[in-house]
């Protein structure tokens, strides 16, 4: 089945056919910059410096911007040049992006969180002559690396440090030379020809089956994904969105994109550790995240109801089955019962109200991607009043093919594609897609972009999944994640593992199997609420390592498997797990900077609890024989 949407408007000279483009629509990023002047913001980019919240306007920025791309032109970077950014989200990190748009640079952007080897990888398969570096602290981690990088000519601090290396400037040293060059010649950059096909950035993929490939996105890909996946959802001047997923990924920068073309008032989170601070200081009305921040929002809130104990941990139950129960109506398209309507509207001043002023009370919905939402998460945020619309693409198509929307939701899927967009399944099950958001290819690597297309000019996804009866796509899971136990069993890990981090005892799973006779698990614990089990139980809480090891813990996590494996055939039934006692991070390369799990990795860093974990449960299975 293949569901198809016709173009309606022209994109991407010779890549796109249908209706003129229209006047309003950027055909580039720098015209999409160029488009902030019009809604003439005193406050388009907001951040926070010593403790105050500092703005920007939106024609400071253009300003700024047009500096930088003047920058960088005198310091002799030309059109099709590469310019790498390492840092974390701010205002300088989305100035430095137009202002290399408007230049015609190719920006480079690098996770914060890679090894050094990965950053010098990146470097020099990119080629890159420049690096925005954000502090002294980046620097300092990667400094060993840069004399191997023999294409860097040209060091830039967005926040210098007291003693500035060799060959290095501030991003406010490029702004001051740029401002004396564009005096002499203000409209040169306004001239320069930039085409909806040049390549506007080089996104290296975070590398979890292989090493990290650059993807090549044209201006044409960003802008049509821009314009697109936004058609329907009714964004206004008046919302106001907190950035926190990493401008590194392309989901975060599109969404950047998106808040700049449509007038909306953008705050940069401190750090993720200060999220929840700045939640309530923004309050929000959209807000964009991977599913792992909403598990750990209801985590949390069930962690702090287990605290409590008694009589308000069972009304918390109890708020969450209404939640759930009231959604599902919904989505049925069924009006909820009486008494689910009216504990609702209890639970609702009870319960839901606080859950929804974490996020600061004002949200319209959420936007999410990048990993399976779970269904349960789904119901619970909204049956609480917080839509969540989950969304599916990837870096190789700039990045959306499909999304849920407020006038086209359904649980379990992750919508219908977008406009412009063509999704069909191969014979294999593999999701492939056509449209203007499709890569240009894999840079320096022909083979790897022969692979990623099918004979007739489709992209292979890499993703397993299907297309329901009303046009909404479904994954269900990696093509190159599902493993074959050693009996010739195919395993899809993903759902299994959603399944087991249901659990309020479980922080994260792995599941394992590859080449084995039957599937295992890795499980970290959350430690915080065995803090609570344990006090409930009446025996003494205990370090991480400790809960591992303890008999009373093991006992509770099995009989949490044996109620999962209820729901699993049989060949997917997991018959061992291990404790973990601390949890994959990107730092401890267990996970990508998008928090997807590296299972290479996790098989190779573990391997030594999983031939341990095989070997203890192949003995007590002979012993049961016996």
């Amino acid at each position: 089945m293949t569901v198809r949407f016709e173009r309606k408007n022209v994109y991407c000279e010779g890549i796109c056919r249908g209706e003129p483009l229209l006047q309003e629509e950027p055909k580039t990023l720098a015209d999409l910059f160029r488009m902030a002047e019009r809604h003439n913001l005193p406050d388009a980019l907001n951040y926070k410096r010593d403790g105050r919240w500092q703005r920007i306007s939106s024609g400071e920025m253009l300003l700024r911007a047009r500096n930088i791309a003047f920058g960088l032109r005198r310091l002799g970077l030309e059109k099709g040049d590469k310019a790498a950014i390492l840092s974390s989200n701010s205002p300088e990190w989305t100035l430095s992006d137009a202002g290399c748009q408007f230049a015609g640079i190719t920006d480079v952007p690098i996770y914060t969180t890679l090894s050094p080897e990965s950053v010098e990888y990146i470097i020099r398969d990119s080629g890159s002559r420049v690096i925005f570096i954000e502090n002294e602290e980046l620097y300092r981690r990667i400094a060993g690396i840069l004399p191997q990088c023999a294409a860097i000519e040209k060091i830039i601090f967005f926040q210098p440090p007291s003693e500035m290396p060799p060959g290095s400037i501030s991003l406010a040293e490029l702004e001051a030379g740029g401002s004396d060059t564009a005096k002499e010649n203000s409209d040169d950059i306004d001239k320069l020809d930039i085409r909806q096909t040049d390549i506007a950035t080089l996104i290296y993929t975070s590398g979890t089956t292989g090493e990290p490939k650059g993807v090549m996105l044209t201006h044409c890909n960003i802008i049509s994904n821009v314009i697109d996946a936004g058609e329907k959802y009714d964004f206004a001047k008046g919302d106001c969105p907190l950035s926190v997923l990493p401008l590194s990924h392309i989901f975060e920068r599109s969404a950047m994109y998106l808040y700049i073309f449509n007038g909306m008032r953008v705050f940069y989170a401190e750090s993720v550790e200060r999220v929840p601070e700045n939640l309530a200081e923004v309050r929000p009305t959209i807000f964009v995240g991977v599913p792992r921040i909403f598990e750990k929002v209801y985590a949390r809130a069930k962690l702090q109801a287990a605290l409590t104990g008694g009589i308000r941990e069972k009304i918390f139950d109890f708020a969450i089955d209404v939640a759930k129960s009231y959604a599902l109506a919904i989505e049925k398209r069924q009006k909820p019962s009486i008494g689910v309507g009216i504990a609702h509207a209890v639970c609702d001043r009870l319960i839901y109200k606080k859950l929804r002023e974490f996020f600061g009370g004002r949200l319209r919905f959420c936007i999410t991607g990048g990993a399976a939402l779970s269904d349960e998460i789904y119901l619970i945020f909204n049956g609480a009043g917080i839509p969540i619309m989950q969304g599916y693409g990837l870096t190789e198509t700039s990045p959306v093919i499909s999304s849920n929307n407020p006038y086209a939701c359904k649980l379990g899927t992750v919508g219908r594609p977008i406009r412009n967009v063509s999704v069909r399944i191969a014979e294999d099950g593999e999701i492939e897609a056509l449209g203007p958001g499709v890569m240009l290819g894999y840079y320096n690597k022909p083979e790897a972009t022969k692979e990623a297309f099918t004979d007739d000019g489709w992209f292979r996804t890499g993703d397993i999944g299907r297309i329901d009866e009303d046009g909404f796509l479904i994954i269900t899971d990696r093509k190159k994640e599902l493993f074959k136990t050693s009996g010739g069993k195919y395993i899809a890990p993903s759902p299994i593992e959603q399944k087991i981090v249901a659990s309020r005892f479980v922080s994260q799973a792995a599941l394992i199997g590859n080449g084995r006779k039957f599937a295992a698990a890795l499980i970290v614990p959350n430690f915080e609420m065995l803090d609570s089990y344990a006090i409930h139980k009446g025996f003494k809480p205990m370090k991480p390592a400790e809960y591992c090891r303890d008999e009373r813990i093991r006992s509770l996590f099995r009989r949490q498997i044996d109620e999962i494996n209820k729901g699993l055939s049989r060949f997917e039934t997991i018959k061992a797990f291990e404790l973990l006692d601390k949890e994959f991070s990107v730092e401890g390369g267990e996970l990508t900077p998008t928090l997807k799990l590296k299972r290479r990795v996790i098989d190779e860093k573990y391997k030594d609890v999983i031939d341990r974990m095989y070997s203890d449960a192949e003995r007590e299975f002979a012993a049961r024989a016996k």
